[in-house]
This record gives C-alpha cells, structure tokens and sequence, in this order.
C-alpha cells in the first residue's frame, strides 16, 4: 500500500540533537557566549504574514510530505510561527575560521532547527529553517534573510543535487511579509527588502567549526560528546567510537571532502565563502551565499566581492582551502586522537582522493574511458586552454558533448567544427591568437577519441549524461529575484523544473543555456555578490 503523504504540521519529529547533547535553554534571544554547551534551545520568532512561495516537489515526495496550500498551518510551521509538540527548536553552538582569521563563537545566527523527521525510505532529516530570527549567537544581526538570497540557496541547493553534487537541499521557500533592512554591498547604503524563511533539510548540519569551538574553549568533553553523537548516527559504519574509530571517521571526513570539491571543479561552481564554519562534517556542500559558476573560465575568480583583495575563495584555490579547513579540523581532534600520524595521513588521503577524483570526472567529461599513455597531458593542458580562450566552460563542455559523435568517427572538417564551437563558448571573438592553444588541444583530442572502443554515439550520450545543459548562472537567478520581489514567481517555478533536470536537452527552455549576456558582466547580483547575498 502506497505511504500517505503527510503535510508539514502533521509529522511527529525526533529530536536526537537536543535529547543527547549538552544544551541550555535559552530564556531570550540575547546575544552572548554560551560556554559549556553543544546548542540553545530557542523558538523562531514569529513574522507577520508567512506564505508559501516555491517548494521542491522531489525532497517533499522523498521526504514523505504534501504540498501545502500557499497559507495555513503548515506554512506556519515553515516559517517559524507555529512550534508542533514534536519539535524541539534550537540553535547550535560553533565557532570558525573566517578567511583564515580565528573568529571565536559563530553559531546559528538566523537558523533554528526544528529537528529531524524520518523519510519513506527510513532515513533521518534535520530540518532547519534560514532567517527564522534572533538566537544567542545573532551577535548584531537580526537572525532574518531576505528574499534574494533565499531565493538562492532555494534554487541552489536543488540545482546542485540535480547536478549530482554532494549538498544539503531544500523544501520550501516562505514570504515572511515582513521587511529586512540590509547593506548588500557594505556600502553604507542599507535599503528595506522583503524578507523570507528557507527550510532546508540534511542528516545534519554540524560542521567543522562545532569541533573547533569546543577545543578552543577547552571543552573536551563536550569534544567527544559531538564526535561519538556524529559517528554513531552518520558513520555508524565505522563502529562503537574509540581513539582508532576517531581516526577512521577524520579519514573518512576528508575523503568525502575531497570528492564534493572535485564535484565543484567539474561543473564550475565557486562557494565564494569556504570558512571553516561553512564545512559539513558530512562533506555536502552547506550555506549558499556569495556563489558562482565559471563565465569565463578563470581559476583566479571569485564571485565574492568580500573575497576581492585576497582571493582566498576563488575556483582554483578551492581545493587547497578545504585541505586547510580539515587541518584546522584535525587540530580540534588531537584531544581525542593521540595518533597525529594517523591524521596527517587522513589528509594526504584527501589529496590523492581528489586528484583521482577529478581526473575520473574530467575522463567521463570527455568521453575517455580505458587509459592511454598520453591521457595525463592531455588532460592537464585542457585547462590552459579554456582560460586563454576565456570559455564558458558550461556551454563548451556540452557542445563537445554533442560534437564528439563526429569526431569519433573521423568526419571531415574537424578544423571548422573546432572553430565553430569555440565561437559558441567562448568570450573573446573568433578568429584570434588567443584561441591557438585551445585549437591545438581540440586536435589532440579528436585524434585521442579515436583510440576509444565505444561507437560515437555512445560517446556522446554518454557524455550528455554527465555534461549540463543548465546550472544557475548568476543572472538567471538575479532574473528571477528581481520578478519575485514585484510579485512574479514564475521566474523561480521555471528555473526550478529546469535545473531539476539539467542533462535533458529541454528545446523549450534553451534561452536559459546561453553565454552570460554583456548587460549582466557587471550588474550587482549578476556578476558579483557579498556575503550578504
């Protein structure tokens, strides 16, 4: 017999968190250090005229829930204004690095989360709402969001896991009708937005920066207490926690983070705020903010406008900073692992894994299969090729895609196809000097493609497959934040049945797989961001 789908208010949470972790409950959403405890028990903050706005059908049908009417008690629950007896809100405690700086206690600042409901298949999932008010940890801040960047990470989250990224998703995105006051640029040009609550979901949302906070603050047994609750629930592989499990479940950290970045490289994406505080002790991808994806491809770019005198966060750097935050994490483990071997060890394997990683991607982005003695060249030099060229290497990948068909079989005219597609990708005018390199480098792989046992066809249906035609290029989702702020929400329906199946070719919706468009090279919310984004 088929589950029933329950709505939102109906379901009977668990609270794992909150029943077996040190916590206060906190009488006022005073902003303070909160030393001794895992978390703070704190409602959300009710708003004025909560409403529901998007919601990802695919996370609610797995997650065992109906679409809820656009007002009502579930959507009060969505946003905050009504707490079930099942639930047992909270904030928790971590602190951070923030571009590279130790900043002490962070902690949930506008996210309270209601706990964990139990998917169709059995599985456990936090439920956690974004801008749902003021905690103990809001410092200055009025624990709101407003709409653009709920929209965002809405939109992102499913985007990603479409893509088959590691990240956390989300359900819902709720008007609050209340008005956010926020300074997007730090310009001293503060304005009123609309304001909005997303619910997104994961197994947990414990970071990096939970273990950190607790080792500084000469915590441990809060330390262990947070590592045998994660170990136990989400790695329970691993075994009964002990001082060598401590060090399989460091190793295995690493090895997850090693394969989200590598998803990040393959497809272009830029987190643009990479704090150890914004590293999932589960290694999806967590808080979408400041993002990007590549247009053109430049490894130095970051769309983060906070980032722009470093560049710490920029795409290239991404694989060295997540390696960083994990030995910042391995430094908050040594009270519970003697064996700095062991963890040094964990962190060389997060650099083989990567590297393996990547390189497998980038083979299934090409088409390669078996290997050939050339393989590691070529694929090293693609790379230069793209930044000279200055493709978008969305668009560039995916037209190979259907281009490698042709190229298998040896057709005739190889050279003007190459220069046809890198028109179509590129930002710079063809003909020019700076395509020579990428022109080059196409040749030697049309004749690499043809060493490949498999028929062309089954080349570029295989390539289709893991080459989108889609991902939430800045502009779209500026697009659709500008329509939704005066009322319109079909930018934001559109784009989320789109990105939810970004390999389908989608003849309907090919405008929003073209090249960013010059008016959007340089507009705010196109182009860059802040960390108020």
């Amino acid at each position: 017999m088929a589950q029933s789908l329950l709505q939102f208010d109906q379901v009977d949470f668990s609270n794992s968190f909150v029943d077996e972790l040190r916590g206060e409950v906190a009488a006022d959403a005073r902003p303070r250090q909160v030393p001794g405890y895992c978390y703070s028990r704190i409602a959300p903050t009710p708003v004025a005229a909560p409403r529901l706005l998007a919601w990802s059908v695919p996370l609610a049908d797995f997650l065992g829930l109906a679409r809820p009417a656009a007002q009502g008690p579930a959507v009060d629950a969505l946003a905050g204004n009504r707490v079930t007896e099942s639930m047992k809100p909270f904030a928790a405690r971590y602190g951070g690095h923030q571009f590279g700086n130790w900043a002490g206690q962070l902690g949930d600042g506008r996210a309270i989360s209601l706990g964990e409901l139990t998917a169709r298949d059995g599985s456990r999932w936090e439920v956690q709402l974004k801008g749902a008010g003021p905690t103990p940890y809001s410092r200055r801040a009025d624990g709101r969001a407003v709409l653009r960047s709920s929209v965002r990470e809405f939109l992102c989250s499913e985007a990603m896991h479409a893509l088959g990224v590691p990240t956390t998703r989300a359900l819902s995105l709720v008007g609050t009708g209340d008005v956010v006051v926020r300074d997007m640029f730090y310009s001293g040009n503060p304005l009123p937005e609309p304001g909005a609550i997303v619910a997104r979901v994961a197994p947990t949302f414990v970071r990096f920066g939970n273990f950190q906070l607790m080792t500084a603050a000469a915590e441990f047994d809060n330390l262990r207490a947070l590592a045998d609750y994660v170990i136990r629930h989400h790695y329970p592989e691993l075994g009964e926690p002990s001082a060598a499990v401590y060090g399989h479940w460091f190793a295995e950290v690493c090895r997850r983070t090693a394969v989200m970045v590598a998803h990040w490289m393959s497809v272009g994406f830029v987190h643009g705020v990479m704090n150890t505080d914004n590293m999932s002790i589960l290694g999806l991808t967590i808080d979408y903010g400041p993002y990007g994806w590549l247009e053109p491809y430049d490894p130095s770019w970051t769309p983060n406008t906070t980032d722009f005198s470093q560049h710490r966060y920029a795409f290239g750097q991404q694989p060295q900073v997540a390696l960083w935050n994990l030995a910042q994490l391995a430094r908050a483990l040594t009270p519970l692992v003697p064996d700095v071997a062991g963890l040094n060890a964990a962190l060389e394997g997060y650099r083989t894994t990567f590297t393996e990683t990547r390189e497998s991607l980038l083979r299934r982005k090409l088409g390669l299969t078996a290997t050939q003695p050339d393989d590691a060249a070529l694929l090293a030099d693609i790379h230069q090729g793209l930044i000279t060229s200055e493709v978008d290497m969305t668009v560039f990948f995916r037209r190979l895609s259907h281009l490698a068909a042709e190229l298998r079989e040896g057709e005739a005219g190889e050279e003007v196809k190459f220069q046809e597609l890198v028109a179509a990708a590129s930002y710079v005018p063809v003909p020019g000097p700076v395509h020579e390199t990428l022109l080059a480098w196409l040749g030697r792989y049309a004749r690499r493609l043809r060493q490949e046992p498999a028929s062309g066809v089954e080349i570029r249906d295989a390539m289709l497959a893991v080459n989108p035609k889609y991902v939430l290029r800045n502009y779209l989702a500026q697009q659709a934040i500008e329509a939704a702020e005066g009322g319109d929400l079909s930018g934001i329906e559109r784009l989320l049945h789109v990105l939810q199946t970004p390999f389908a070719e989608q003849p309907e919706h090919e405008e929003l797989a073209a090249k960013r468009p010059d008016w959007a090279r340089d507009k705010p919310g196109s182009a860059t961001l802040s960390c108020s984004s």
